[in-house]
Formats: C-alpha cells, sequence, structure tokens
C-alpha cells in the first residue's frame, strides 16, 4: 500500500506543479479516481473506461446505467464522474455571466483590501480581468519577510494566461511605511508593464497599499512626474 500511496503523492504534486498538460486521458483519470477509491492500484480501472468509452470525455458523458456495467466502479465513482462535467458547466456559466467591472481604481482596491488584512509580510497579488474589465480572479504571485517581496514576472503571466485574462492589476503592499511608491515600485512598474505587453497582457495599474491606505500608481502621476519616497 505504501508503494500505491507514494505513486499517489507524486501524481498530485506533479499536478500541482505542472497542471493537465501533455497528460493522457488515462494518467488524468487515474488521479480523479483516487478520490472516489481511497485505496489501492486504479490505473488498471482507468485504463479500462478509457478502452471502453473511448476517450476521457466519453467517459465522463456516459451514462449512469452504462458505467454501473463496470467492474469495479461503484456508486462513489460513478458520483464523482458525473459530478466533473455538471461542476465544470456551472463554472463556466459563472465565468461568462456578469461578473464585478473593474472600471477604476477605486473598485480594484475593493477586490484587493481583503488580501491585505493583518498582512505582517510584503505580498504581491494580480487581479486580473477580461477585455470587457470584467474581475476574473485575484491570484497570489509572491511574499517576502517584512522587507521585501520578489515580484515573478513569470508567474504572473502563468496565472493571468491560466485565467484568460487581458489586463492586470498588480498591486502590493508596504509593511513599514506610508502608501506612498519608492523608486523601486516605479522601476518595478516599467520592467513589467513591458514584459506583459509583450505577450499581449496590459498593465493597468500598480496599487500599493499600507493597513487600509491605498495608492495608484498611475493616478498619482501628474504631468510625468512620478512622486516617490527615499529611506533616509
Amino acid at each position: 500500500m505504501s508503494v500505491h500511496m507514494g505513486h499517489r503523492k507524486r501524481m498530485k504534486q506533479e499536478f500541482l506543479v505542472r497542471g493537465l498538460e501533455g497528460w493522457p486521458d488515462h494518467r488524468i483519470l487515474e488521479l480523479l479516481l483516487f478520490y472516489a477509491i481511497p485505496q489501492g492500484d486504479v490505473n488498471s480501472l482507468a485504463h479500462e473506461l478509457v478502452e471502453r468509452f473511448g476517450s476521457l470525455s466519453g467517459v465522463l458523458d456516459a451514462s449512469v446505467d452504462e458505467l454501473s456495467k463496470v467492474p469495479g466502479v461503484g456508486e462513489h465513482t460513478i458520483t464523482l464522474l458525473k459530478l466533473v462535467p455538471a461542476l465544470g458547466g456551472c463554472y463556466l456559466d459563472q465565468r461568462s455571466g456578469p461578473g464585478e467591472i473593474i472600471d477604476c481604481p477605486e473598485r480594484a482596491v475593493e477586490q484587493l483590501s481583503p488580501y491585505y488584512y493583518g498582512a505582517r509580510n510584503e505580498m504581491v497579488y494580480i487581479l486580473c480581468l477580461d477585455s470587457k474589465r470584467k474581475a476574473l480572479g485575484v491570484r497570489k504571485v509572491s511574499e517576502g519577510s517584512i522587507y521585501a517581496a520578489d515580484i515573478n514576472i513569470r508567474r504572473i503571466v502563468e496565472e493571468a494566461m491560466g485565467l484568460r485574462a487581458s489586463g492586470v492589476y498588480l498591486a502590493h503592499n508596504h509593511v513599514d511605511n506610508l502608501a506612498f511608491p519608492s523608486q523601486a515600485d516605479w522601476q518595478a512598474t516599467d520592467t513589467i508593464r513591458a514584459a506583459l505587453a509583450g505577450v499581449g497582457l496590459n498593465l493597468i495599474d500598480h496599487l500599493v497599499f499600507v493597513d487600509g491606505d491605498a495608492i495608484s500608481l498611475e493616478q498619482s502621476q501628474r504631468d510625468g512626474h512620478r512622486p516617490f519616497y527615499q529611506l533616509l
């Protein structure tokens, strides 16, 4: 049993790190079956299901009666297999339905503020929007010490692309300073904006949070002047 447990753990970790890209149908189904059949080897059952119904989608589209005829497929497995497409339909309905429109920095601040309540470290989040400025989701892309957080551009791109975003608000917090940009904040904004533009993403604004207060870097610019504080 320890061999199977180790195999399951490795598959789960691989999915969390890399997603499902490149996985064959039976392997995706095997991962899913872990949650219906908590012990034992489910690889052979995954193979049998794919062979019988032709593909992963064929398995998920199969009727309850058809699934119940497969040896080793019980009530828990059937329920899970029928739940997946139903859950996916609910997800797509919500993604395509009317979401909150983020048409100004103030609305972006409202969306992001809860993520910074009580923060003891500097953290970087992105708020992802579609082409109509509808909010798609908030993702943490970095967390640092009390002094700083590295901004990982590759992570920003991956998270934004994963939500099929066209624009993002970047946000981070200052733990022990004013809600005012530093010179490094401006430099990071320029670097990230250029990198995102290269893959078709628009950096709409960069927000700085401190203890319930926030500032928009875009709004703080006046006639090309960029205010910033300097550490003494």
